[in-house]
């Protein structure tokens, strides 16, 4: 008797409930995917690979149906290419993302805290040079985005790049990804918690709270809304990416028309003429070179959470309608909202009227106009920038949650990373995200909300850096299997490869080199890899056996994505990719 799986989607196989086939060598079967058999069902498959019970079922190119491999001998024969099945990463999730929803993540995730915030103490250590600072990271945030656009269409997945780094790289190197991704995240969402408790300051009503106390407000409120289903997520990221987007569009007609008109603006006091004579009273580079070379890395950290479209696509209809159309709009949305922004900043304002812990904007619609106007109009921009920080958090508690759950799945997290939510919410990885979050709380207790954000926005760095890096390597090794026949090529894919691969990796490298130079904060962030990649290394260990056992309850599985080929039909395979 056959049992078909619940969902056969493209690629599964059909097989006895207890895993073995009875199907003649050399026929097409199929199979459940490993979450669809109860335990014991489980366990016999262990037991059949043993046994070479199981037979090894493969298909060639993504999209088209299974084949066996040839036969010899009354045995099949090993196949050079044999499948793995992730299905069981999307187990539970619900395709809840409408594509309008997923088009403002995408929007939003290049508008974040590092803009709004950041680039206030940026503009005032490296002036008008930052524009050309935020253009030339917008390119290799670009061509990263390609990358991942290839890896998506590959196969979408809410783990993201670090079930990429699982397929095309092995257990080990999904390992130090994922916690090198949720290392960012959790840093990034003290910055965002921080970034509230600086801006709230701005109002009176405020001004005598302790910045410890509305940070935990702030968190207290996104992970509510984050623990509901999915939907309610990509509404309120949608209505929050909206109310960036119009916040900016209005700065910048308004800057525009300022320029335009020659109107003055108030700077200490003192009405200052706009225009080009700003920046020619200072230069581009009023305080050299290395200090906007320096800032290179807080730039890096300001177009974080690009890579949130990939984690999204698992839970959208159609990723490979709608991904590559947001993709392709963020160089434009970097031209206009970032380096635009920018550099009307420069024209508009000294960049010594520009200060670290206020938004600049805040700082320019604060100087336009009567002390009344001006009064308002910063208050409505500083309502709009604690939304973008708000924005910022729920994104990253979205995104960690879906790839601790990944991770989870496959034995590199703790085991309740893995609980759902009737509303496919894996709330396991939130809550242990939000409590990393608790601990920036305290930061913000200790050491005050300026020097917290300037140091957990160093840490993230390294790990949106290692996340980036990542994509680019799995998006090498994509299309070297593409190559070798082992994989379908995308059509959609990172222009210039594999030039651009290769540019982008040695940009990566430079900006981690700047951080090293950059004392003390910058110096101390790198220096903290001494601790943070032997606690990698240990936790490795600690978990190596439980992660190796998932992967062989996979590897050797018949599913739709190519991993690299093992004769799996005479004894257990083990993930070799993963060991030392």
């Amino acid at each position: 008797m056959t049992t078909k799986s619940p969902t056969p989607s493209r690629g599964t196989v059909r097989v006895p409930r207890d895993g073995v086939s009875p199907v003649p060598a050399g026929i097409s079967i199929e199979t459940p995917s490993l979450q669809s058999l109860h335990a014991p069902g489980r366990a016999s498959w262990s037991r059949a690979l043993r046994r070479g019970k199981v037979h090894i079922v493969h298909r060639g190119v993504y999209g088209r149906p299974m084949t066996s491999p040839s036969n010899e001998g009354g045995r099949a024969a090993a196949p050079d290419h044999v499948p793995q099945d992730f299905s069981h990463e999307q187990e539970g999730f619900h395709q809840g993302l409408k594509p309008r929803q997923l088009q403002m993540i995408a929007i939003g995730g290049a508008i974040g805290t590092g803009l709004f915030l950041g680039a206030g103490g940026r503009l005032a250590s490296a002036g008008p040079a930052l524009a050309i600072v935020f253009a030339i990271c917008g390119v290799f945030a670009f061509f990263i985005l390609r990358a991942l656009g290839e890896l998506v269409l590959h196969r979408p997945s809410s783990g993201s790049f670090v079930s990429y780094a699982r397929e095309f790289f092995g257990e080990k190197a999904a390992y130090a990804a994922g916690w090198m991704y949720f290392l960012n995240w959790a840093m990034t969402a003290i910055v965002d918690v921080t970034a509230v408790a600086l801006y709230l300051h701005y109002w009176s009503a405020f001004t005598s709270a302790p910045d410890w106390l509305l940070a935990l407000v702030a968190l207290a409120v996104v992970l509510s809304v984050n623990l509901l289903a999915v939907k309610v997520f990509g509404e309120m990221e949608f209505w929050f990416a909206i109310i960036k987007v119009a916040a900016l569009v209005v700065f910048l007609v308004v800057g525009v028309v300022w320029l335009a008109a020659s109107f003055p603006v108030t700077s200490g006091g003192e009405s200052i003429d706009t225009g080009w004579s700003v920046i020619a009273a200072s230069g581009i580079l009023p305080n050299g070179l290395l200090p906007a070379v320096i800032v290179i890395q807080g730039v890096v950290f300001a177009y974080a959470a690009i890579e949130l479209v990939g984690t999204a696509s698992g839970e959208t209809q159609h990723p490979e309608k709608v991904v590559p159309r947001a993709i392709n709009t963020v160089i434009i949305r970097i031209a206009v909202f970032y380096v635009g922004s920018l550099v009307l900043l420069s024209l508009l304002l000294p960049y010594t009227s520009y200060e670290a812990g206020q938004s600049p904007f805040v700082t320019f619609f604060g100087s336009i106009g009567s002390p009344e106007v001006g009064e308002v109009a910063g208050s409505i921009m500083n309502f709009v920038v604690v939304t973008a920080a708000l924005s910022s958090l729920n994104a990253g508690l979205y995104s960690t949650g879906r790839v601790l759950h990944s991770m989870g799945m496959n034995g590199s997290a703790p085991k309740f990373t893995t609980k759902m939510s009737k509303g496919g919410v894996p709330f396991g990885g939130i809550l242990l995200t939000a409590s990393i979050t608790l601990l920036g709380v305290v930061l913000n207790a200790v050491v005050g909300a300026n020097t917290a954000f300037e140091i957990v926005l160093n840490i993230a760095s390294l790990g949106i850096l290692t996340a980036w890096g990542t994509i680019i390597l799995c998006q090498m090794r994509l299309r070297q299997w593409a190559k070798q026949g082992k994989a379908e090529e995308p059509s959609f894919r990172l222009p210039g490869a594999p030039v651009t691969s290769y540019l982008t990796l040695a940009f990566l490298l430079a900006v981690v080199v700047l951080m090293a130079i950059d004392w003390p904060i910058g110096s101390f962030t790198v220096m903290s890899l001494v601790v943070i990649i032997p606690l990698l290394i240990l936790g490795w260990h600690l978990q190596r056996d439980r992660i190796l056992a998932a992967a062989r309850l996979r590897e050797g599985m018949t599913g739709p994505y190519p991993v690299t080929g093992r004769d799996a039909s005479s004894q257990l395979p083990r993930d070799d990719r993963g060991q030392d």
